[in-house]
């Protein structure tokens, strides 16, 4: 989800939630503390130099439980951000505060904002061999052994 579809939605909403991959709620009392821009040049294993550039809001949770943040306030600090350090229509990225900083994307349904996991991935298959990742089995109550293909 990029910048301008966020702003768009939260034109058309009286409050904001959100919910992680597991299906919990962040708290209703959550704050956004950081948007910035998050800008990483890599090189692959395939040795391909990359460079990748997201926009990075961060949710955050305090004992205030009173606190509600509004769809005008976060359409503020967005405005904030496009004026004063360049925040263009970059996709989105969230991080979040769980067992550690987690990193979803941003999916919208059905009047909800939703964590989406991510995932990593070898950008050089072709350089690397990899054809396509192995299956786990479906049935993983049984040990594993040889002929069940996860060892």
């Amino acid at each position: 989800m990029k910048i301008s579809e966020i702003k768009n939605i939260l034109k058309q909403l009286k409050e904001v939630s959100f919910i992680l991959p597991n299906g919990s709620h962040v708290p209703p009392h959550f704050h956004i503390t950081e948007l910035g821009i998050i800008s990483k040049e890599y090189i692959d294993c395939g040795g391909t130099i990359r460079e990748d550039k997201t926009a990075n809001f961060q949710l955050w949770t305090a004992d205030d439980l009173d606190h509600r943040i509004e769809p005008e306030k976060i359409i503020d600090i967005i405005d904030i951000a496009e004026n004063s350090i360049g925040l263009g229509d970059l996709e989105v990225e969230v991080e979040y505060q769980t067992e550690t900083i987690g990193k979803y994307g941003l999916e919208f349904v059905e009047g909800t904002f939703h964590l989406s996991s991510t995932q990593t991935d070898c950008l050089a298959k072709d350089k690397c061999g990899i054809t396509e990742k192995p299956e786990l089995p479906s049935d993983t109550s049984s040990c594993c052994s040889p002929t069940t293909g996860c060892c």
